[in-house]
């Protein structure tokens, strides 16, 4: 399966630390080498990597990885396996502020995800996000997962989206309700309450149709 760019990078940057040092960096340190300020970023790399067969990863230790005898071979895209951009980070717990001049979403550059053919036919308008909080827990959906979503402007009640707040230049990941001539934004966890804010403010920015679960 390729690797990204990002993923390239941070798999030469082990080999070159290991050799240069006699022992692999930390997550910091690679997230510092790449320019990756998150270290979660930097740790759902190392999974993909990891499950590639390219490192081993002992979680007990900080500098737990080493890299594979196949880490130097680049294994092409199999034919049943996509590949959806990773646009930026969405808010599930208090909305995530957008900065300004930015784009919906944060970008994470030329991150991809990847997915068995089968499970998803159709890629067109899909791109996947990574989630920041507990706000949609109860929904199996915890701090750091991936949500696969399918780009639309519209939805129905129930369904889980990526909601633009526009007055507040803000994104969050929750069930949308529509309650006459406002939007209920509900949590999945009883700890925290729903959002409420008229429908005229609310952006539909795309419907979850997949969970990638984060596993430490």
């Amino acid at each position: 399966m390729a690797l990204s760019k990002r993923q390239q990078n941070i798999l030469g940057f082990i080999g070159r630390f290991a050799r240069a040092n006699g022992f692999p960096p930390t997550i910091r340190e690679i997230g510092l080498e790449v320019g990756i300020s998150s270290t979660s970023v930097v740790n759902y790399n190392l999974n993909v990597l990891e499950k590639k067969g390219l490192i081993e990863r002992d979680p007990r230790v900080s500098r737990g990885l080493r890299l594979k005898e196949s880490a130097g071979q680049r294994a092409r895209p199999g034919r049943n396996v996509v590949q959806i951009p990773l646009v930026g980070r969405v808010a599930a717990g208090q909305p995530l502020q957008i900065p300004d001049g930015a784009a919906d979403f944060s970008l994470f550059g030329d991150e991809t995800v990847e997915i068995a053919s089968g499970m998803l036919r159709d890629t067109e308008g899909v791109y996947a996000l990574q989630v920041s909080g507990l706000s949609m827990i109860d929904a199996l959906i915890n701090d750091g997962d991936i949500v696969v979503m399918r780009h639309q402007n519209h939805a129905q009640n129930g369904d889980m989206v990526a909601a633009l707040l526009r007055d507040r230049n803000e994104t969050t990941l929750k069930r949308f309700y529509l309650e006459g001539d406002r939007v209920r934004l509900q949590p999945a966890n009883p700890a925290m309450e729903p959002i409420f804010i008229p429908a005229r403010d609310v952006d539909i920015q795309g419907k979850v149709i997949m969970v990638i679960r984060h596993l430490n």
